[in-house]
């Protein structure tokens, strides 16, 4: 018999877990893939929830079974990028959904942007953050070597 503990794990992800799925998979497919999901918690529940981080478990479970599937492999970084700017979760959402510090989702989506930035030929979001910026010295000469060229 399952604990209630369980049921809140199932009723929490498995709405992000299809939605996820959806988008990589067609619906058919998705829906097999999260009730293999489950199934496979379902029969791991009493090793899984001794894990640090139980979602984790689950989360590397579910995409490798999309991977598998959809016979893609993707990036944290694609994933991470894919729950948050197509499936509109937030950082929080997407760290308790994936079982990762919610850092390292900034992080992910910091390394997403920039690789979006780089593909479309405009810096998004995270670049003017993470840009190196000149010194106060190297601004000044900047700035005075414009003053004396137009004077």
């Amino acid at each position: 018999m399952f604990t209630n503990a369980f049921y809140a794990f199932y009723e929490l992800h498995r709405p992000a877990y299809y939605a996820f799925a959806q988008a990589r998979l067609p619906t058919e497919e998705a829906g097999v893939a999260v009730a293999h999901l489950f199934s496979l918690v379902a029969d791991n529940w009493t090793s899984v929830v001794t894990e640090r981080r139980p979602s984790a478990w689950a989360w590397e479970r579910h995409t490798q079974v999309i991977a598998r599937r959809s016979g893609c492999t993707t990036t944290p970084v694609q994933d991470i990028s894919l729950l948050h700017h197509q499936l509109l979760l937030s950082i929080g959402q997407i760290a308790a959904l994936t079982g990762t510090e919610a850092a390292t989702v900034a992080a992910l989506l910091a390394a997403a942007d920039r690789e979006a930035g780089d593909c479309k030929g405009h810096a998004r979001l995270w670049t003017p953050m993470i840009k190196p910026v000149a010194s106060n010295e190297a601004r000044w000469r900047r700035a005075f070597r414009l003053r004396t060229a137009t004077a």
